[in-house]
């Protein structure tokens, strides 16, 4: 979760031409939460493969695209379980049943208490279907004919995760880092400490010209950050 709200619905940087697979951004809810539709090449069958990463409040317009695309959702994934990032998950699995969701295994039964995700202490409770999937550092997960590896990156939350394609240097990192900024950790289960050392050891060892798709605000770059981000330099 991030101080900075936007008008929910508003399209966000995402879809690079030159890189494959395509990420689609949509900036939605009263926080202003960047949620994900990252689209694999048609496989022989057909099919499109997709994933939802992340969804927020209101995500009609994300369910929306999956579907007047003809994408096949395979998963929503999580990079992490607090409420902005997991409101719309009730919404979602009403329009695609059974899509499985995936989180990293720290924040295994977030989904299911308004405490832990936050939605209790802002006197929203929220709580959604428990996950199908535990996730953990190093795993690999395939989308069609792409993969991508799970980094913990811890700090604003404890199971904050990075998603990352190293082929064309794409990178879906939640709340850890932004342009220009960095995750929040004044929640109770954050730690700055931890966020610091997230940064500095998994996302600036990242190729420089890798594009970072943040939980809020615009994309940015690897290198960017490294060099210009306020909060942590390399």
């Amino acid at each position: 979760m991030n101080e900075k709200g936007a008008k929910s619905g508003t399209a966000v940087g995402g879809r690079d031409p030159t890189r494959s697979p395509r990420i689609h951004g949509f900036c939605l809810g009263p926080f202003g939460t960047n949620c994900y539709v990252v689209e694999a090449e048609p496989e022989a069958g057909g099919e499109r493969p997709c994933w939802i990463v992340d969804a927020s409040f209101e995500p009609g317009e994300l369910i929306e695209h999956v579907r007047r695309q003809g994408l096949t959702l395979r998963a929503v994934v999580l990079t992490h379980a607090h409420v902005d990032h997991i409101a719309g998950l009730l919404e979602v699995r009403r329009a695609f049943p059974g899509v499985p969701i995936w989180i990293h295994r720290a924040e295994r039964g977030w989904l299911t208490d308004p405490m832990a995700n936050l939605s209790g202490l802002f006197g929203m409770p929220v709580t959604g279907p428990a996950p199908d999937r535990l996730l953990d550092d190093g795993d690999e997960l395939t989308l069609g004919s792409t993969t991508w590896r799970v980094l913990h990156t811890p700090g604003h939350s404890p199971g904050g995760i990075t998603l990352y394609h190293e082929p064309s240097r794409q990178a879906l990192v939640g709340d850890t880092l932004f342009l220009g900024s960095i995750g929040r950790y004044d929640f109770p289960s954050s730690d700055g400490a931890t966020l610091e050392r997230s940064i500095r050891e998994r996302l600036y060892s990242l190729p420089e010209d890798t594009q970072v798709y943040p939980g809020h605000g615009p994309p940015t770059t690897i290198g960017r950050e490294r060099k210009n981000n306020p909060y942590v330099r390399a």
